[in-house]
């Protein structure tokens, strides 16, 4: 599985089957589908990267609650990182 541009409509926001989620530039694990859970957004919702180096973030200068995240080995941009917008307390919504 592998993120794409949305386009109107996200293939994978309501796809709960296990696998690993992919950088669609270069291939690299991002997320596994034991840490994504159902959101009322319109893109797949995850709790944590695979690796530590799955992602790499930098400020939102817009949002102090929220990480621009690209991928950490060839930087194509993936969104955001919400923080304190996950599941539980104190959990980030990626």
């Amino acid at each position: 599985m592998s993120f794409c541009s949305f386009s109107g409509g996200e293939i994978f926001q309501n796809h709960f089957e296990p696998g690993v989620y992919v950088c669609a530039k270069c291939g690299y694990e991002l997320f596994s589908s034991r840490s994504k859970y159902a959101h009322s957004s319109p893109w797949p919702a995850f709790t944590e990267t695979i690796h530590a180096d799955s992602v790499a973030k930098r400020p939102e200068h817009n949002s102090p609650d929220a990480l621009k995240v690209s991928c950490g080995r060839c930087g194509n941009g993936l969104g955001h990182e919400f923080l304190n917008d996950g599941p539980k307390p104190g959990q980030s919504r990626f």
